[in-house]
């Protein structure tokens, strides 16, 4: 797998450079490696585990809004502005177009999760949480800068769907083409919200300080979202220590 650019201390990077380098990271970090992803695909969850998986990844669905509000507020650039809400659309929906947030939902439904409980993020992990709020404040407490860069992971989320989908049509019988609706839409906005982010990124990370500052929080976000997984695995798979008040799987139906 090839390393990521280096060059001399203090020397700045191309923007071609700056986005190999960026590439590389997400190639090397993405949680596509990760071992829970890996089962998934490969059909060896039991129900009781995507079911957890559902639940505790709307936590993360439920922030994404959320975070590009935060970093729609930082920008004074009106064309900016209409860009990014985008995102915002495509998550909470239109009063004629249901959003990710309420396709997600139907997911878990699907997966014979109560939506209303999957919507009080009461049962999920203590670990989810804090990966998601830390997410949070990530936008929040640095600057625009380091906030768009931090969703470059959407360079990478088109190979995981395009892995994910007919994986799971393929493996799992109680799985749908509707119960997967959340992520065909997926395949055009995140490379759309990719390419504007990482455009700006070349444009506007020109020194090795702020270089650095744009590949850290690409690297944070790749953390955030192993974590997640991470978590998962723990409580789920192995060795199954599923904390108080958690979402407790009943894999025996």
């Amino acid at each position: 797998m090839q390393s990521p650019v280096e060059l001399p201390t203090g020397a700045a990077l191309t923007p071609d450079q700056l986005e190999e380098k960026l590439r590389t990271v997400g190639i090397e970090r993405y949680h596509i490696h990760h071992p829970f992803h890996k089962m998934m695909n490969a059909g060896e969850l039991t129900k009781g585990q995507m079911q957890a998986w559902a639940l505790n990844r709307f936590c993360y669905q439920a922030i994404i809004p959320k975070k590009d509000a935060i970093i729609l507020s930082k920008s004074e650039d009106p064309e900016f502005r209409r860009e990014w809400r985008k995102r915002i659309v495509d998550h909470d929906g239109t009063e004629g177009s249901t959003g990710g947030m309420a396709k997600w939902l139907h997911l878990a439904e699907s997966l014979g999760l109560d939506t209303d409980v999957v919507a009080s993020k009461k049962l999920a992990l203590p670990a989810t949480r804090f990966a998601v709020n830390a997410y949070v404040d990530l936008v929040t407490n640095e600057p625009l800068m380091v906030g768009v860069a931090s969703s470059l992971t959407e360079l990478f989320s088109p190979v995981a769907i395009g892995e994910r989908v007919p994986a799971m049509l393929k493996r799992y019988d109680y799985i749908t083409e509707d119960t997967l609706a959340y992520f065909k839409p997926r395949l055009q906005q995140a490379p759309r919200d990719a390419d504007f982010a990482l455009d700006l990124v070349r444009t506007w990370a020109t020194t090795p300080e702020r270089q650095d500052a744009v590949v850290n929080a690409l690297l944070t976000k790749c953390d955030i979202l192993w974590a997640q997984l991470d978590a998962l695995y723990h409580a789920y798979v192995a060795p199954g220590h599923v904390p108080p008040g958690a979402f407790v799987p009943d894999d025996s139906a």
